[in-house]
């Protein structure tokens, strides 16, 4: 863009009769230096490019293995801390949901070889810390929960990899829970690649250059972790089968696995398959009996409750609200029974009436309350240390708008139904339109401040239609990019500093050499040439830096950045953005200086450093936050979402109603997701239906 720009000055410049004083030397001047920052970039990237391919990496040791898997556990512990504290799992007490080994021959390897002895999970009031010390009884520490909708798996699959993390050993292997809806086995075709980019991802501290190169690979390949793999019913069945396959393939005599999957699914898949899941125990939740589903339910009333609960308990343990038992018999029912009505104080006696007719019926009803209730019995809080209430205030009417959009947009990815990124609400929205109007308005100010310098009005249109044309072409692909952060750190990377300083001194001697040349030889004086040398060699060198040498440098993917969070890579690829302005700046400051040298208006000097700008925001790999912002203005219009979206995701977070899984967000029950499709399905057809005639 640099070499296009200088181009076309140099042009206009020739063709303008008043250009021959101080317009032409500065115009020569900003296209030489431009010329020679490009040409080195070009040499830079060959050059780096070579001595990667050739460079041996150094493999980690036992010491730097042994660090890591204690950095990761206690970032899984952090990560995974506040479910149990979200969902009520253990206030006042556990929710008394019996697990125990499944019945059904055809799902399960032989007993003797899962364990010693008769299997384990008898069920019956069995609490986490038996499961776990039953779990490492197992001869290979490879455990199946199964279970139907709403059922407790990934809860439980949480409480495990907790207890398991607060008993480790340090010879254990670390538990790392991941969404299976994240495999695609096209870009990973091994698993074991796909846990490690997996954890390389949502553990990007893992990362840091103190632990050395390929940690999560290495943590992966070694078996020094345990990965829980929940969710396996959300891939196609196609898919399912692979994964069951590569699995059975894959796994040693050491490694360990967790894995939750809906029964239905996972029957279809080890039928297709023709193989159970080798060595793995095989679990399934009993259903709660209501007379406990009671008991737990009085547990959390409040010492003086409505009247009408008595008559809603003793339905309950007699049988007279049977949709209401189903309903209570999950861990998922009893939580929105008590986060509805409960948590609310609210009259409990469409339970009573509900719970007679259709499970079904009472399910979506408690879906359809479960937003309100939890706006209002989570107000927002007064300090930010408060993380299980929100920071801002929104009605029930906008969170179940703008989570009905999102349930929309996840939808259309077929592949990944689960994860909500906030970089990929730009891939979601239309753009051309957006790139069209940002690059029309900043071609109107740079042609309205080249007119106003005193240039011609038709050069000012050429340099206003080119910065129109760039940014439309040239950003279409921010809105596809995921985040960065930029990392100032010096330890381990002072040989990246000092390569770059070499390089600008290289491109300094080369500006000053094209400087020289262009004075002392086609200007015809040694004086000008040396001149030209000096200035042409230096803005060459310090435009390097800040044009490609810092912002290459301090530039990192998302994965290797120590955010954690969805806000943490908003506000790393935030903070990239801020360098790219920093170095835009520096850029248009250099040519400002070169105009001012030429003897140029103010006005000039103020269009250059624009154009600088503007380039300095192109540079890099990274633009998912500028994406974002290009893109959220536009869907608040329409009142898709807020325009705060990302206040909004946090908050959601913090109400309970959407979890965060490393940098994405997820619904945290996949029932309230299926219920908002369902009623945006509804409204679309009933849309649809033509008016009747009268």
């Amino acid at each position: 863009m640099v070499l296009a720009v200088g181009f076309a000055l140099v042009t206009i410049a020739a063709d303008q009769p008043g250009a021959s004083g101080g317009a032409a030397p500065f115009l020569q001047m900003l296209a030489a230096v431009s010329s020679v920052i490009m040409l080195g970039n070009g040499l830079v990237q060959l050059w780096s490019s070579w001595r990667t391919s050739r460079a041996p990496r150094r493999a980690p040791t036992s010491a730097d293995i042994d660090t890591a898997k204690d950095i990761l556990a206690g970032l899984v512990a952090q990560q995974w801390r506040e479910e149990p504290v979200l969902r009520s799992l253990c206030d006042p007490e556990p929710m008394p949901l019996p697990w125990r080994s499944t019945e059904r021959r055809e799902l399960v390897d032989r007993p003797e070889i899962i364990a010693k002895g008769t299997v384990a999970f008898p069920g019956l009031g069995m609490h986490i810390e038996d499961m776990a010390r039953n779990f490492r009884a197992l001869n290979c520490r490879r455990l199946v929960i199964l279970g139907g909708p709403g059922t407790g798996k990934t809860t439980l699959a949480v409480q495990l990899v907790l207890e398991l993390l607060r008993t480790r050993q340090p010879e254990e292997h670390v538990p790392v829970l991941v969404s299976a809806a994240r495999w695609d086995d096209r870009v990973h075709p091994r698993v074991q690649d796909w846990l490690a980019s997996s954890v390389a991802t949502d553990y990007p501290a893992l990362r840091a250059e103190a632990l050395g190169p390929g940690i999560p690979e290495a943590l992966v390949s070694r078996g020094e972790l345990l990965p829980v793999i929940d969710g396996l019913d959300e891939l196609p069945e196609h898919a399912r089968i692979d994964m069951l396959r590569a699995l059975n393939r894959s796994m040693c005599e050491n490694d360990q696995l967790i894995l939750t999957c809906r029964t239905e699914q996972f029957a279809e898949s080890v039928d297709e398959l023709g193989d159970v899941l080798r060595g793995a125990a095989v679990i399934e939740p009993q259903p709660m009996c209501p007379a406990a589903a009671a008991d737990y339910l009085q547990a959390c009333l409040p010492s003086v409750p409505r009247p009408a609960w008595s008559e809603v308990l003793e339905s309950l343990r007699t049988g007279t609200a049977p949709a209401l038992a189903e309903v209570t018999s999950t861990s998922l029912g009893l939580w929105l029974v008590r986060a509805t009505y409960i948590a609310t104080r609210a009259d409990p006696a469409p339970l009573l009436e509900l719970g007679r007719g259709s499970a079904a019926a009472l399910q979506d009803h408690l879906c359809d309350e479960l937003i309100p209730a939890l706006v209002s019995t989570r107000p927002p809080a007064d300090a930010p240390a408060q993380l299980f209430r929100p920071q801002h205030a929104w009605t029930p009417e906008q969170v179940n708008r703008w989570l009905t959009y999102l349930c929309r947009q996840l939808a259309k990815n077929e592949e990944d139904t689960r994860d909500l990124a906030w970089w990929h609400l730009a891939r979601h929205a239309p753009n051309r339109s957006v790139r069209w109007w940002s690059g029309i308005g900043a071609g109107a100010v740079i042609c309205g401040l080249f007119a106003f310098a005193g240039g011609d009005l038709i050069a000012g249109a050429a340099v206003g239609v080119l910065a129109t044309l760039a940014i439309v072409f040239m950003t279409g692909s921010w809105f596809t990019e995921a985040p960065g952060h930029a990392d100032f750190r010096l330890r381990g990377r002072l040989s990246d500093l000092v390569r770059m300083m070499g390089a600008a001194l290289l491109f300094g001697a080369l500006g000053a050499l094209v400087g020289w040349v262009t004075g002392a030889v086609f200007m015809g004086s040694t004086a000008v040439g040396v001149a030209a040398a000096v200035q042409v060699g230096l803005l060459s060198g310090i435009g390097f830096i800040f044009v490609f040498g810092l912002v290459r440098w301090v530039e990192r993917p998302a994965t290797d950045a120590s955010a954690r969070s969805p806000r943490s890579t908003w506000q790393a690829d935030r903070n990239l953005t801020v360098i790219r302005i920093v170095s835009g700046l520096v850029l248009g400051a250099i040519g400002a200086t070169i105009a001012w040298k030429a003897q140029l208006s103010w006005s000039m000097g103020i269009v250059v450093g624009l154009l600088g700008l503007l380039f300095g925001l192109m540079l890099g790999s990274h633009h998912a936050w500028l994406a974002y912002n290009l893109t959220v203005p536009r869907l608040a219009t329409r009142g898709s979402l807020p325009l705060r979206a990302m206040n909004f995701l946090d908050d959601a977070h913090r109400l309970g109603l959407l979890r965060t899984e490393g940098p994405y967000y997820q619904f945290r029950h996949v029932e309230l997701q299926q219920h908002l499709a369902r009623e945006l399905a509804a409204k679309k057809s009933r849309h649809r239906e033509p008016t009747p005639l009268t």
